[in-house]
């Protein structure tokens, strides 16, 4: 059994499901989400090589890979969630056509001839995976008990740095080889087959109550609304969670490109060495956090959110030094450490936002949170990231993303903060079940 396996089988006892049953339900959707993450994330490692082969200016990769994406992403989020927040939704079925679509919306971004195909082709890979985290979180949060739901949501965040790794490391490679088009072919291909699959492998858990016995258990809109937005402890983790994926995204796509501008390697070493060096350390990084916040997060609930919030605080100065060398070797080293302190918060902040709010409001409650986190983080970072770098390319020449980067760096010490704040306010706020 290894490091991974144990973790599912120590930490995450379900309290609604038998312990096999619960197993392949998270493994299946980590299996679903390093779907999703590798076909958002390819295009990454692809966009200096579209570039040079579309002759795009740095402020619209930055669109093709953020703004165009997230405000589908976000802005369908929200309704979907609704609907897999009603106890008639199928959310197994509502995961398996999302993955559908976004695969398949993969499948054409490598048939884009132009900029506006391509573009309209991301758009549609964000339309398809609005519907998969918040129906996701929602069927884990039903499934495993109170006391393990940070760990379970972690496991299931690691389909976030395997996803990235894997998009990093076979984008880069099968582009060496083939080209850009190729690996975004090649990538989309497996989204298809799982979808058929998927729902003869696992089955929505969730107990559908009669009408009778429990009158309005489906919450109205505004209902869900007003529950998720009842606690300042959710105000305080939507902003700290804003600016995480706002420099997350900002700095993977733009340290990838310092890479090859900077220190002179193909997308391919990029790939590879980057993308070994930021995957594996994000899924040290999101297991530890989850881990943490169940061990200590059980004797006093403010220390749910205690290592993210103090790694980020740490990794800043770290990260700085990280863009500041010349050494690309020495870069990749001092980047892992931030990085681990940066996945930490994914477990904690998510269970922490389900423990806000009643089991009717959960994918709601997911579902606005990743709206800010990607209208912020994913939509707005590689956009200004790219903007910034044009800004400073007339001063510092082709060095201008290492200086947009050294900025990212020390703003990580903003997250830090408002996490701690969310943190203080964990006793009072959070639900019991």
């Amino acid at each position: 059994m290894n490091e991974t396996d144990r973790m599912v089988a120590t930490a995450v006892v379900p309290a609604k499901a038998g312990t096999s049953r619960t197993r392949t339900m998270l493994w299946v959707l980590l299996l679903v989400y390093v779907l999703n993450f590798l076909d958002r994330q390819i295009v990454n490692i692809l966009a200096e090589p579209i570039s040079k082969d579309l002759g795009l200016s740095d402020t619209q990769i930055g669109l093709m890979t953020g703004l165009a994406f997230a405000l589908f992403y976000t802005v369908l989020g929200i309704p979907i969630a609704r609907y897999a927040d009603r106890t008639s939704t199928n959310r197994v079925g509502l995961i398996s056509i999302s993955l559908a679509i976004w695969s398949g919306m993969t499948i054409l971004c490598g048939m884009a001839h132009n900029y506006v195909q391509l573009l309209l082709a991301r758009i549609g890979v964000g339309v398809g995976e609005a519907g998969c985290t918040p129906a996701a979180h929602s069927l884990i949060t039903d499934t495993v008990e109170p006391s393990k739901r940070s760990s379970a949501i972690a496991f299931y965040g690691l389909g976030i740095p395997i996803g990235t790794l894997l998009g990093l490391v076979i984008g880069g490679f099968v582009n060496d080889l083939w080209g850009w088009r190729v690996a975004f072919m090649l990538v989309g291909m497996p989204g298809i087959l799982m979808a058929v699959i998927l729902p003869f492998i696992i089955r929505d858990v969730r107990q559908k109550p009669a009408a009778s016995t429990t009158p309005g258990a489906d919450l109205t809109v505004m209902g869900a609304l007003r529950e998720v937005f009842g606690t300042r402890s959710f105000l305080y983790l939507a902003i700290g969670g804003s600016f995480v994926a706002f420099l997350t995204y900002g700095k993977n796509l733009w340290a990838l490109i310092l890479f090859q501008r900077s220190h002179g390697l193909s997308a391919g070493e990029t790939g590879l060495m980057l993308g070994v060096t930021i995957g594996v350390a994000g899924i040290v990084g999101t297991w530890l956090g989850g881990y943490l916040a169940d061990r200590f997060g059980s004797v006093d609930r403010r220390h749910m959110l205690t290592t993210p919030a103090i790694g980020m605080a740490l990794g800043a100065p770290i990260l700085f030094l990280g863009y500041w060398v010349d050494e690309w070797h020495i870069a990749i080293a001092l980047i892992f450490i931030p990085t681990v302190f940066n996945a930490s918060y994914y477990g904690p902040t998510f269970a922490c936002v389900h423990g806000l709010v009643r089991p009717e409001a959960r994918a709601m409650a997911s579902a606005i949170l990743l709206f800010v986190q990607n209208l912020v983080g994913l939509g707005l970072g590689p956009l200004l990231f790219g903007m910034a770098s044009e800004m400073l390319k007339p001063t510092v020449g082709v060095e201008s993303v290492r200086y947009v980067l050294y900025g990212a760096a020390w703003l990580g010490l903003i997250p830090a903060f408002f996490l701690w704040r969310a943190s203080l306010r964990l006793n009072a706020e959070l639900k019991s079940g």
